[in-house]
């Protein structure tokens, strides 16, 4: 394969086949012999976790780079959430009920695709995490509008392939559940949680803890479906207890459908609030 290189030396590509081609003898077949960078057993020494995660950083942000993807709006959500089609198909009632927001999911990335297409497809991409349930119906929306999305996978041992609806060439996959986690928030201009079981509540919550210390801009976060919501977190239990402030409850809005999040995410405030310093941790943003 023929590189363009901005420097005069040898391009590894060139070496890589070269090395392919070699007389077969007991010292090309000894691993010590192969090129460092395609030996897949030494790449996968525990040495060489800091490599790995560094790749595992860059390749998926030249690849959004080369895309021209500016902004993201992320959608997380449970991957059980059937299309309401196939909520007969449920484990559960619970499951069964649930399954509008699948349209829903699917109803705001189309909207936010005809956005999106505006710039053309610079900003405001749906990027979710590739799978099955609103995952899938992220993604999904977003092909109904013509437009593209992306899809952060993980290698998981119950999953198979990313859903069918990913733009093949945003579609990355990750070892490294912190680097996949980056990626979700390193361009996120809004987030958007629909219910979903221990991977949806690990990413809501890291992702309110980085805006409730500063780490994060504060950005328009919107959680879909209050009922399911106040029903497995009891968020004025929390205040009450000083566990977080009475003004962390402000960091997130509840919404019910599409059009109400695209109505909440156009006239979110831009203003930081100003936040209580409370002894021990930095909560007030942008300080």
């Amino acid at each position: 394969m023929t590189q363009t290189t901005r420097h005069p030396l040898r391009h590894a590509d060139a070496d890589r086949a070269k090395a392919e081609n070699v007389p077969d003898t007991p010292q090309t077949r000894a691993p010590a012999y192969r090129l460092a960078f395609t030996d897949d057993d030494f790449m996968c020494r525990d040495e060489l976790r800091p490599v790995r995660l560094q790749l595992e950083l860059l390749k998926p942000e030249l690849g959004l780079d080369a895309h021209g993807v500016k902004s993201t709006i992320v959608l997380f959500g449970g991957a059980r959430i059937p299309a309401p089609d196939d909520k007969h198909k449920a484990r559960t009632k619970t499951l069964a009920d649930l399954s509008h927001f699948y349209d829903e999911a699917r109803e705001f990335a189309r909207l936010m695709t005809l956005k999106s297409n505006e710039t053309n497809g610079q900003e405001n991409v749906i990027v979710t995490g590739g799978g099955p349930g609103v995952m899938e119906a992220g993604n999904r929306g977003a092909v109904d509008a013509g437009g593209h999305s992306v899809g952060l996978n993980i290698v998981l041992p119950f999953e198979q392939a990313p859903n069918t609806y990913v733009t093949p060439e945003l579609c990355f996959n990750f070892h490294y559940f912190a680097i996949r986690k980056m990626h979700f928030l390193m361009r996120a201009r809004a987030i958007c949680v629909f219910p979903g079981g221990f991977g949806t509540l690990d990413e809501l919550f890291e992702t309110l803890t980085l805006i409730q210390t500063g780490r994060m801009s504060r950005v328009p976060f919107l959680l879909f479906g209050r009922a399911f919501w106040e029903k497995i977190v009891n968020w004025e239990a929390l205040a009450d207890a000083g566990t977080i402030s009475e003004i962390d409850l402000e960091l997130f809005r509840f919404v019910e459908t599409a059009a109400e999040a695209m109505e909440m995410i156009e006239h979110w405030p831009l203003e930081n609030t100003k936040r209580e310093v409370v002894p021990g941790r930095n909560v007030a943003d942008g300080e």
